[in-house]
């Protein structure tokens, strides 16, 4: 990967089920509109809580992918 220049963006996933699976969703949600994805990393999980039962799992995921910019 010589001379190779990579985007970084940050996507929150969301889940009813898991962390695992809102991760997933950001990552598969990307992957549909950007090519050539490389690395995806957590940076944050949280919850949403509604009444004392979570409602949801979030999770914030940086994305990289190659720049092709002119």
């Amino acid at each position: 990967m010589p001379d190779s220049v990579y985007k970084i963006i940050t996507l929150v996933g969301t889940s009813t089920v898991s962390w695992e699976k809102a991760a997933a969703n950001a990552v598969e949600k990307a992957a549909k509109t950007l090519r050539d994805l490389r690395i995806a990393e957590i940076k944050e999980l949280d919850m949403q809580i509604d009444g004392g039962k979570v409602r949801a799992y979030r999770a914030k995921v940086q994305v990289s992918f190659k720049y092709e910019g002119k």
